[in-house]
């Protein structure tokens, strides 16, 4: 059975080259629209695209429903059911405009693609996820070992994400020369760290108490002074392998960066289990310190700080999407309203929101 289709391979290169240069798509979305048309090809067994109509595409959209995660075991869920359809509309409605193409489609066939408005709520669903508190974070890094290199970055890897909330994308692409340990500060340069959108700001340490805070100067000194790395080598180096008697063995760290952040979860999942607890992401932790923001009871303009700290334009967005209220939490200021008075800082926020909401819909 044919696994690609000369033709169809051609116009994916078309049109992921307009998705990064026309549309500014980086490699993780393009990796997720390519996904999306390859599960299209291998349910038509890879026929032309200039066949392609509606037929098609309801009966993709029936199998799909269908298919079984392979990891999970579970049928796919909405989410990725919908981000696999919206990616194929798309492409079906360029490709309908495209030379070669626009004889042979129909562009409101791509329309098909569409999943019904409940699949959609569904899919747009917010769910509470698993955030580690704040007890759990300073117990995990009190349990990680620090007698080797290896052991040292480690630990220090779960602290700067505690103390900044830094993405573990960005966190690998980290130089020396991005932290200031006196000012107790990290620079997220855009041109040389991979942030997220490319966005450019400062971090000043959360006031998260514990020992992070010193860990992180022990392991900027170590680097500097025991192992002489300049301000343009990694602050976290990826770990040096050599050939011993039983094969490939860790031997200290390379002053190289990690090409991915897959290596920091795995330091994660091990530090959490370690410590007799449920893995949590490095993302995770973010919402672990949007959520210890709001119990601090900051003004809005503290929080706004607090909110731009973790790289947020919009404070909104901490809000949103990091501001979760845990289920057993809503019930405690649920049943304590009775007792409780407004303050002048809820009155505040009331009016903030009130107006976003105001601009919101004036816009949409």
């Amino acid at each position: 059975m044919a696994k690609h289709n000369a033709a169809n391979e051609r116009i994916k290169r078309e049109y992921f080259l307009y998705l990064k240069e026309a549309k500014g798509r980086d490699e993780k979305s393009l990796d997720v629209v390519a996904k999306a048309i390859n599960r299209f090809e291998v349910s038509t067994k890879f026929r032309d695209f200039k066949l392609f109509n509606k037929a098609q595409a309801m009966a993709f959209k029936s199998r799909l429903v269908e298919q079984i995660n392979e990891q999970t075991g579970k049928p796919l869920s909405k989410a990725t059911i919908a981000s696999t359809m919206r990616a194929l509309q798309k492409f079906f409605e360029w490709l309908a405009g495209q030379p070669h193409y626009k004889s042979k489609l129909n562009y409101s066939d791509s329309h098909y693609f569409s999943v019904s408005e409940k699949d959609l709520r569904i899919s747009r669903a917010t769910r509470e996820q698993p955030v580690p508190s704040m007890e759990q974070m300073h117990h995990v890094i009190s349990s990680m070992p620090a007698t080797s290199d290896i052991e040292q970055r480690n630990r220090a890897i779960v602290a700067l994400i505690f103390l900044t909330g830094v993405r573990d994308g960005a966190l690998v692409s980290l130089k020396l020369k991005h932290i200031d340990v006196a000012e107790q500060r990290l620079d997220q340069d855009a041109r040389e760290v991979q942030t997220k959108f490319s966005k450019t700001f400062q971090t000043w340490f959360f006031p998260v108490g514990g020992d992070a805070a010193e860990i992180i100067a022990d392991w900027v000194r170590h680097l500097r002074e025991d192992l002489l790395f300049g301000d343009d080598d990694p602050l976290f180096p990826q770990t040096r392998v050599k050939v011993g008697n039983n094969g490939f063995e860790a031997s200290g760290v390379d002053p190289k960066c990690w090409s991915n952040a897959g290596p920091v979860r795995t330091i994660f999942r091990e530090a959490f289990e370690a410590a007799g607890l449920k893995y949590h992401s490095p993302h995770s932790v973010r919402k672990t310190l949007a959520r210890f923001g709001q119990k601090l009871g900051l003004s809005i303009r503290a929080y706004k700080a607090w909110s731009k700290n973790l790289g947020h334009s919009n404070m909104m967005t901490t809000f949103s999407s990091y501001g979760d209220v845990p289920p057993e939490e809503q019930a405690e200021l649920i049943k304590g309203l009775s007792q409780s008075k407004a303050t002048d800082g809820d009155q505040e926020l009331a009016t903030i929101l009130a107006k976003t909401v105001r601009e919101f819909q004036r816009r949409y």
